[in-house]
């Protein structure tokens, strides 16, 4: 009970019972201030000083676009509370056993992928096709369609590695922790 009777509000010099909000927070503000911290600066990720970690996730009995949003973030790095738009603050993520990601629906049948060769016309396959003869080109072109149009994106997708099942990824070295997520 004397300690409660002894205190003086700092920023009002009060006995407590004249409390005033706004001087509270004008008076912690200054403190932070003084302490070399700012509490009206958002903080920006710098180029170098970003840690970017390694991730190792298994493709087998994925959906593709659910997974490839997934992975889009975390190559962008919004997953993390250092995000900053202008830096690329993402992960490496590998991607194994890309041949058994799976479609919803009829789209194996359905959606058709398209390009030019600069001839007349336009050449067309279908998604089984592309699946069973480029399958890390047709997830790798779902990733990219979800990162932003820009320069900074395409730094972003050489960050990710993708492998067909049966093949080992060269990625040893960097000690790659397998990432979970969530199934159908």
């Amino acid at each position: 009970m004397e300690e409660a009777s002894n205190f003086r509000c700092p920023p009002c010099q009060s006995d407590g019972k004249g409390y005033n909000p706004l001087l509270w927070k004008f008076y912690v503000t200054r403190q932070l201030w003084k302490t070399g911290w700012n509490m009206d600066k958002t903080y920006m990720a710098k180029p170098g000083e970003v840690e970017q970690q390694w991730f190792i996730v298994d493709g087998s009995n994925q959906v593709v676009g659910r997974l490839a949003s997934e992975i889009a973030v975390i190559l962008m790095g919004k997953n993390k509370p250092t995000y900053t738009p202008h830096v690329d603050t993402g992960d490496y993520v590998i991607v194994t056993n890309v041949d058994k990601i799976v479609f919803t629906g009829r789209k194996l049948d359905q959606k058709r992928y398209t390009w030019t060769t600069s001839w007349p016309g336009l050449q067309t396959e279908s998604a089984r096709l592309r699946l069973e003869n480029k399958p890390e080109m047709l997830f790798t072109d779902a990733v990219r369609r979800m990162l932003p149009k820009n320069k900074l994106a395409r730094k972003m997708l050489s960050k990710l590695k993708v492998y067909r099942s049966g093949q080992a990824h060269p990625h040893q070295a960097q000690q790659p922790q397998p990432l979970e997520l969530p199934t159908k």
